[in-house]
C-alpha cells in the first residue's frame, strides 16, 4: 500500500517524456517520478526509494527529495508565503507544506519558524502541517493521561504500544519552546519532555535537534531530559578522564564543590552532578585527595 507523506521503496515499470513511472496500488495508480528527480542508473525493473505526496493539481508525484519531516513527525519550519486560507511553510520540497488558519496557535508570519506536526486531513487527505502539537505528543504508558486520552487524534501514526525508555537512554530532542524552568522538548518524535536550566550549558533555540539522556520519566506523562550523559557507566567513563587530566597537570585540578557549574562546564564539558559524582568516585578508590584548593592525587 502506498504510504502518502512518506518514503515508499517502488519499482520503475515504464518511462515517459516526463520521467519514470513507478508501479503503485490499485487506489494510488502509477506514479510518476519527474525527470529532475531520475537519479543515473534508473532502469525499467528497478527498486527505487521515494518520497511521495501530492502536487499542485493534488496528484500523487514521487521524489528523491527528502523533506524536513514526514507524516507523523515533528519539524521546525519556516514560512514561505500567506493567503486567504493559510500558511504555507517550506519542508524542502518544490511544492511547500500548507497549514490552515484553524490549526495555527497565533497567526503565522512570513520568515518565521515555527514547531509543528505534519499530517494527512482526514476528510481531505492533503498533507498538511497543525501548530498544536500538545494533541499529537503521547503520554508514557502508565501516566494518568494515557489511559484516559480517547482522542485518536492525540496518537501520531508513529506511536508504538508502551515505552521502553529508562533513565540514562539516548533520545533525539527537537527544542520547542522556552519556559521558566528550562526548555519544553519533543523526545523521539512522541513524547513531551523538559530540560531544566541548570541543566543547560549551552546555546538553544526553538528547533534545534541534538541528542539528549533520559534523566526521569515522571507520572504525569511528561520526560526529565539532560544534555549530559547520565547513569554509574557516565560516572566511571568521567572518573577516568578526570583521573587523566590529574596525571597530565601536576597531580591537581583546582575545582571543587563550591566551583561554579559554568567553569566545569567549560573545561569538562559534563554537569557539576556529574564532576561531583566522578570525585566521589575516585576519592572512594582512594586515588584523590580533596580540599578547599580543589582535588590531588595521592602521593
Amino acid at each position: 500500500m502506498i504510504k502518502l507523506g512518506d518514503y515508499n521503496t517502488l519499482t520503475a515499470i515504464r518511462r515517459a517524456d516526463q520521467g519514470f513511472y513507478l508501479e503503485g496500488d490499485e487506489r494510488s495508480g502509477d506514479i510518476l517520478l519527474p525527470n529532475r528527480y531520475v537519479p543515473d542508473g534508473l532502469a525499467i525493473g528497478k527498486e527505487i526509494e521515494v518520497f511521495v505526496y501530492l502536487d499542485q493539481d493534488e496528484r500523487l508525484i514521487a521524489t528523491t527529495e527528502k523533506p524536513a519531516a514526514k507524516v507523523g513527525e515533528f519539524a521546525c519550519l519556516e514560512v514561505a508565503w500567506i493567503n486567504q486560507y493559510g500558511a504555507f511553510l517550506k519542508w524542502g520540497l518544490m511544492k511547500d507544506l500548507f497549514c490552515p488558519f484553524r490549526e495555527q496557535k497565533q497567526r503565522m508570519e512570513v520568515g518565521k519558524h515555527y514547531i509543528v506536526f505534519v499530517k494527512e486531513d482526514e476528510e481531505s487527505h492533503r498533507l498538511m502541517a497543525t501548530a498544536k502539537v500538545e494533541r499529537y505528543l503521547v503520554p508514557t504508558p502508565g501516566s494518568p493521561t494515557a489511559s484516559t486520552s480517547s482522542d485518536s487524534n492525540s496518537v501520531p501514526s508513529n506511536s508504538v504500544a508502551g515505552s521502553s525508555l529508562k533513565h540514562g537512554d539516548t533520545c533525539d530532542c527537537l527544542i520547542w519552546q522556552k519556559t521558566d524552568l528550562g526548555f519544553k522538548t519533543i523526545i523521539n518524535n512522541r513524547y513531551q519532555g523538559q530540560i531544566y536550566d541548570n541543566q543547560i550549558f549551552q546555546p538553544l533555540h526553538t528547533g534545534d535537534r541534538l541528542t539528549a539522556y533520559i534523566d526521569h520519566v515522571r507520572q504525569d506523562g511528561k520526560i526529565d531530559v539532560t544534555l549530559q550523559p547520565t547513569g554509574r557507566q557516565h560516572t566511571l567513563d568521567f572518573a577516568e578522564v578526570l583521573l587523566r587530566y590529574l596525571y597530565e597537570n601536576d597531580g591537581h585540578c583546582d575545582l571543587g564543590d563550591k566551583s561554579d557549574a559554568e567553569l566545569i562546564y567549560d573545561r569538562f564539558k559534563v554537569s557539576k552532578k556529574a564532576y561531583k559524582k566522578a570525585v566521589g568516585d575516585l576519592y572512594r578508590r582512594r586515588l584523590i585527595e580533596i580540599s578547599d584548593e580543589g582535588i590531588t592525587l595521592k602521593a
